[in-house]
């Protein structure tokens, strides 16, 4: 069986097995009780070729039974009903939706009716809101005292336009969430010595980050090219919206390090499938 390769020692991730399907599980997020939630991973699923197993795209040219049988076991894994599940749209931008009793199914066993989503938030218990990945960096978010949550996609335009903060700010403005009670965990993505970006990349973080934390987030190589910290450039903007460091958890698993347990777009050069999050109040 292949065995995950973490960056270092920390305990930030629970490995679950139901049956043959494999999802991991924050146990910080796990603490707060009020949530079901997990993240996929390649292992379970029915999906053939670039897509084996738990392939959770309909849009990558996957056979569609094979897909909702995916969606049919990893639903039954983390404990949430396929009907529940309700998909963002994404498109690598910085807006977060709310979601209503109305939206619930909206992606999976109803028509989506909505566009440019990479965050979704709500206070609707029974909702299970789902956001999907390759590399890019998924952050959940939980608010024990309102019982409310979110989950948004951050890429680097998401991270350079700072999504978590704005996922903050919706859940503050809409449920009325204080920061130091909201709990935020930054999940499996890919890590800065896989992630070689342009410098017009790099350029957004010069703009929209403190020039303190430039060192930490990417460094110039001979080749002219740098390597980027998604990771660390998150864990800043969450810091910076007023998230305590005790309500943070911040990963230590790279999607590109384990190709053969997670879909990496960069490890596959492009062909794979995607990865779920999954985070629903009870």
């Amino acid at each position: 069986m292949e065995k995950f390769h973490y960056k270092d020692n920390r305990k930030i991730f629970h490995e679950n097995r139901k049956g043959d399907v494999l999802y991991l599980t924050f146990p910080l997020i796990e603490e707060t009780n009020v949530v079901r939630h997990g993240f996929s991973t390649r292992i379970g699923g029915v999906s053939q070729g670039i897509y084996a197993s738990m392939n959770l795209s309909f849009q990558r040219g996957d056979d569609e039974h094979d897909v909702r049988e995916n969606f049919k076991r990893i639903a039954a894994a983390i404990g949430v009903k396929e009907e529940e599940i309700t998909f963002s749209k994404q498109t690598h931008t910085a807006n977060v939706r709310e979601v209503s009793l109305e939206d619930k199914g909206k992606g999976l066993t109803k028509q989506m009716d909505y566009d440019n989503v990479d965050g979704l938030v709500t206070n609707v218990p029974g909702i299970c809101l789902a956001t999907f990945y390759a590399d890019c960096v998924p952050l959940f978010f939980v608010d024990p005292k309102k019982r409310a949550i979110g989950l948004s996609h951050s890429g680097w335009r998401g991270t350079v336009e700072k999504i978590g903060k704005r996922t903050v700010e919706k859940m503050s403005q809409l449920y009325g969430s204080r920061t130091e009670d909201i709990y935020a965990a930054v999940g499996p993505s890919i890590c800065q010595d896989c992630y070689e970006v342009t410098g017009d990349v790099i350029e957004g973080f010069q703009k929209n980050f403190r020039e303190e934390y430039w060192k930490e987030l990417f460094y110039k190589k001979e080749n002219g090219r740098y390597q980027l910290n998604l990771w660390k450039a998150n864990e800043f903007v969450l810091r910076e919206a007023g998230i305590l460091e005790e309500h943070l958890a911040v990963t230590n698993l790279c999607t590109c390090c384990n190709p053969e347990l997670l879909f990496s777009h960069r490890a596959s050069y492009g062909k794979r499938g995607n990865l779920g999050a999954f985070l629903q109040l009870k």
